[in-house]
């Protein structure tokens, strides 16, 4: 490398240094406020039951807010991933705080929902606005948006090698760099160490006891995590299918969250559990020492995607991760494995069905639960990414890659014999 190549490197390297710390630290910054608050309205709705039945006040106001101030950016991280493939224009700031309280809301009145999409989109709206700050073209805006997946999943779940790797797998690496690969990481630790400098920790899961991989053990591996793969397929078509049900009916936007949210009340109160209300974390820990009840993990398909499919906000990862961890402890009542194996498994592995990102998945398995169950995890999420279909939780991610060709052979197939 010649001076003159040197002088234009470092300038460069410098600026996107820059960008990387900013946006690390205010995004890593807004997620551990969001967990802060989080916590709190969760302990406030834990000790006042009877605050359910402000969900659809609550509704009104999430479906209010983004009907008058942020029809720009309901589709949520939908809106990322259009903007990745097809850039038009800044993600709107507003839709940081617009998603922040429409999700505290959610969770404060006992929504079932998650937090992924809340940190991801605020990370998001967040590292988009650097393009004007910088005068950045098309093909730098496209990793200002990876930069900022990558910062709202790292910070929020701890997983900063799981963070990036999600933001660059959830496009499936369409027209990805090296140099955007490269600080989607150095982001990601950023962000991570953010929330650490923050003081904000992260809950911990743990695999005791992991046995030794043979073909017996392989056996049974392959039918739990098709099984783990069909129900990311029915989360996925469950909660579109909610979403366009609401849609048709109620042609008032502010109303679906409403009507939605009086028809949830009234059925928690008649089922008279609150387990499954809002990220339902007490369940997940339960389910690595426990066997769940064989219905919980469908309960939680049902009500999640009735949430969001109404109209609330908050994200689907951590319903993901209830339900493939109580599905996982479910099933150790038939199958020989260790409880807390199958329901790390199950744990990342619907969530690798549903957002067809196995690589990502395989190594949040690892960053969680510890180098020893990599070979366990690794299979179960790349099983279940083929047996969940086609159809994931993101309306607008592009299917491509490993499953997109297997389907449309598939297709191919069907057809000639037709």
């Amino acid at each position: 490398m010649n001076l003159e190549k040197i002088k234009k490197t470092i300038p460069l390297l410098t600026k996107w240094l820059f960008i990387c710390i900013l946006i690390g630290f205010l995004s890593g910054s807004a997620s551990a406020f969001f967990l802060v608050a989080l916590e709190w309205v969760t302990q406030i709705r834990e000790h006042n039951n009877w605050i359910i039945w402000l969900l659809p006040i609550g509704g009104l106001l999430v479906g209010l807010s983004y009907h008058y101030y942020g029809k720009e950016v309901v589709k949520g991280n939908n809106l990322l991933l259009e903007e990745y493939e097809n850039p038009q224009k800044t993600i709107p700031l507003k839709m940081a705080p617009l998603v922040l309280i429409g999700t505290l809301i959610t969770h404060l009145f006992g929504g079932s929902a998650g937090r992924e999409g809340t940190a991801v989109q605020m990370g998001g709206a967040i590292a988009d606005q650097f393009r004007r700050i910088f005068k950045l073209d098309t093909s730098d805006r496209k990793t200002l948006i990876i930069l900022g997946i990558s910062a709202g999943f790292a910070s929020v779940f701890g997983t900063p090698l799981a963070g990036a790797l999600f933001a660059l797998e959830v496009l499936y690496f369409s027209r990805i760099s090296l140099k955007s690969s490269i600080l989607s990481f150095l982001v990601a630790f950023i962000a991570y160490f953010t929330v650490e400098f923050w003081e904000v920790k992260h809950i911990h899961y743990t695999i005791p006891l992991v046995p030794d991989i043979s073909l017996e053990t392989l056996l049974w591996i392959i039918p739990v995590s098709i099984l783990f793969g069909l129900a990311a397929m029915l989360f996925s078509r469950s909660t579109h299918y909610w979403g366009a049900l609401f849609a048709k009916n109620i042609k008032y936007p502010p109303l679906r969250p409403f009507i939605g949210g009086l028809l949830f009340a009234i059925i928690m109160y008649f089922i008279g559990t609150t387990k499954y209300l809002g990220l339902g974390v007490p369940v997940i820990v339960e389910s690595f020492s426990k066997p769940s009840e064989n219905y919980v993990f469908l309960l939680k398909i049902l009500f999640t995607g009735f949430t969001l499919g109404a109209g609330f906000k908050g994200g689907e990862v951590t319903p993901l991760f209830f339900i493939g961890a109580t599905l996982g402890s479910t099933l150790s009542l038939f199958i020989p494995l260790p409880i807390a194996l199958l329901a790390g498994m199950g744990f990342v592995a619907v969530f690798s069905g549903a957002t067809h990102t196995p690589i990502a998945c395989t190594v949040m398995g690892i960053e969680l639960f510890g180098i020893e169950s990599a070979l366990f995890i690794g299979t179960a999420c790349f099983i279940a990414y083929f047996a969940s279909g086609s159809v994931g939780i993101y309306h607008s991610q592009l299917l491509k890659g490993p499953k997109y060709h297997l389907y449309e052979k598939f297709k191919r197939r069907k057809l000639d014999d037709f």
